[in-house]
């Protein structure tokens, strides 16, 4: 018997990702472009990247033999997916190709009953990046971006993936055998990244970064985000250090709160009952149950947030947003 997986992840820019002047100034006067977020299952890969819809890909498919419940063969397939940089000034649009490093793919782990894969997909864009660098004064090319993804197929037919390890920037997606959208790495680190993602400093140098995956908000708080973040009036960002609370329990509040990076934990009478990650929407419970929060939201690690005023979303897809968020009752 025959049993095949896969997982995805999709690395892209979102908004409000680049940090210093020099080099978010192209993304703010439209000469280059963030992104907008991958759709929530994948039908087609190849369809996304013809249509310039991420910065690059890894696909990971593998598929294990089983007979007597035992492996007796496998196999390994998929790779690196990388798009090109457009660069646009008026009418004007110059095209430049990435580049892709070669797919890292270790010898898989194979037991009796599982064989757990990896690979290591990325490159660097093709526009020239020229700045100060850790280890030596200067480099021109672009910094690496890659993710390392593992799968593991077991001979009863189930699998899990794992993020083990991905770069600072971009923002990764990460998704399922049915192609769904099933995790997220958590925080951005545009500057470290920059600075430091070159040369021997990635996986083709034998140095790999952690990765902070998280769960993934609802399908209601992805679209929601785009209409905070792209219509209307322009919310404020906060950022918080390690530490702070964006909010205490029991204090009035009327603004949302859409998480653009980094790790909250929600505090509910001083017990930490959940984590969210980018893309959650949070404080609607203080508009729809008389002004006071019922939580208070503490920084696990450094966050930006887009603060919003309440009533620019309707009360009644706040309130379907509620459903999701009462997690002290579960």
């Amino acid at each position: 018997m025959r049993i095949e997986s896969s997982v995805i992840a999709i690395s892209w820019i979102p908004s409000e990702a680049i940090e210093g002047l020099a080099t978010k100034l192209p993304f703010e006067v439209g000469v280059a472009h963030y992104d907008m977020p991958p759709p929530d299952v994948v039908e087609d890969l190849d369809a996304l990247r013809r249509a310039d819809a991420f910065r690059f890909a890894n696909e990971l498919r593998a598929w294990i033999e089983v007979k007597d419940g035992l492996v007796v063969g496998y196999g390994h397939s998929g790779g690196g997916h990388i798009g090109a940089t457009t660069l646009r000034l008026g009418s004007l649009r110059t095209t430049f190709a990435a580049v892709a490093y070669p797919d890292i793919r270790p010898a898989p782990v194979v037991t009796g009953t599982s064989v757990r894969f990896i690979q290591t997909s990325g490159g660097r864009t093709g526009v020239p990046a020229p700045r100060r660098v850790r280890g030596k004064a200067f480099a021109f090319s672009a910094p690496t971006a890659w993710s390392t993804l593992a799968l593991t197929i077991h001979a009863d037919g189930h699998s899990e993936h794992e993020v083990v390890g991905a770069s600072t920037f971009p923002r990764h997606w990460v998704y399922g055998a049915d192609g769904r959208l099933a995790a997220k790495t958590g925080r951005i680190d545009f500057e470290t990244w920059y600075r430091e993602a070159h040369g021997q400093h990635s996986p083709w140098g034998d140095e790999e970064t952690p990765a902070l995956t998280t769960a993934v908000e609802t399908e209601l708080e992805r679209q929601l985000s785009l209409q905070i973040m792209r219509q209307g009036a322009k919310p404020t960002i906060e950022r918080l250090a390690e530490g702070d609370f964006l909010t205490r329990q029991g204090m009035e509040g009327t603004d949302l709160f859409l998480l653009l990076d980094g790790v909250l934990a929600v505090v509910v009478d001083g017990d930490e009952i959940a984590t969210v990650g980018p893309g959650a929407l949070l404080g609607e419970r203080a508009l729809l149950e008389g002004g006071l929060r019922t939580s208070s939201l503490r920084a696990v690690t450094p966050c930006k947030v887009a603060v919003a005023a309440g009533d620019q979303i309707d009360p009644a897809v706040l309130a379907e947003v509620s459903l999701t968020h009462r997690r002290e009752d579960s």
